[in-house]
């Protein structure tokens, strides 16, 4: 499946912008930090919803705030498609995370792992619809990043490989509850698998080649702040407290895993295989 490359419309106007009123370098610099805010741009809008609902809502306003914020992420979403701040291709990567985030939710849900203290009405098992958005922003990062930087994965695993690794995350969430937790045996099978993985990349005449492994531990440290925000906001709440353990951090690298090869699926043509023998020129 191809999917699109470069900026849409008005990123572009944006950065033709920041070009043409900026020195050279000084506009790359501008661009690159442009280009990173718009892949992160979803899930920024969400975790500015939370902050600011967290601030003003009242427990005897009409409306639940989980609700608001149903209706706000799917407002959002609807916004970017109508303005072209996303693709098509970009919104079936949040509708497919937004589908097995909210199944993972009510799972962990159940189990304890953490609990949604706020009413709402917009509520599948007691899991606000709302936390299928925030595991749908990942998937929204990664793809609108390829897209932006017009990317491609070099020295990228046997697909089928990548897909076993995949499916053995996911059900290491589930299973772990139950029998051996097997997450470290899935975190060498990452360095295994991917440890040669380089996303190459392009942001004008700049090119540049970064280890799928560092991207990985970068964005786990962004999930732990983002983490932060939910329970100091009181959006969801890991047995009371509202400091979250660093020693989750493993799931989320692995959660990342999972995310990205998902994504990969969308992005199948910008994939170039380990045994091609050739370097990637994005």
């Amino acid at each position: 499946m191809g999917a699109l490359t470069g900026p849409l419309p008005a990123e572009a106007s944006v950065i033709a912008k920041l070009r043409a009123r900026l020195s050279p370098r000084a506009a790359e610099i501008a661009v690159f930090v442009f280009k990173q805010l718009s892949a992160c741009l979803f899930g920024a809008s969400i975790l500015l919803l939370l902050i600011v609902t967290s601030a003003v809502w009242q427990p005897d306003w009409p409306v639940a705030r989980y609700d608001v914020l149903v209706v706000s992420a799917i407002a959002i979403q609807g916004l970017f498609l109508a303005t072209r701040l996303e693709t098509w291709d970009e919104a079936k990567v949040i509708l497919f995370f937004h589908i097995t985030g909210m199944v993972m939710e009510m799972f962990k849900v159940s189990a304890g792992s953490w609990s949604y203290p706020e009413p709402g009405l917009l509520k599948i098992a007691d899991v606000p619809l709302f936390t299928g958005f925030m595991y749908a922003s990942v998937g929204s990062y990664f793809s609108r990043s390829l897209r932006l930087f017009h990317a491609r994965l070099d020295r990228y695993p046997i697909e089928w490989l990548t897909w076993v690794l995949a499916a053995a995350i996911y059900i290491n969430f589930y299973s772990h509850h139950y029998i051996w937790d097997a997450r470290y045996v899935l975190m060498a099978g990452t360095l295994i698998l991917f440890g040669r993985t380089v996303i190459a990349g392009r942001n004008g005449d700049w090119t540049f080649r970064i280890p799928l492994i560092a991207l990985v531990i970068f964005a786990t440290f962004l999930l732990f702040v983002a983490e932060n925000v939910g329970t100091h906001t009181g959006t969801w709440t890991y047995g009371g407290g509202t400091r979250v353990a660093l020693a989750k951090a493993g799931s989320w690298y692995l959660l990342l895993y999972v995310a990205f090869i998902q994504v990969a699926l969308v992005h199948r043509s910008r994939l170039i295989a380990r045994t091609s023998g050739g370097e990637d020129t994005p």
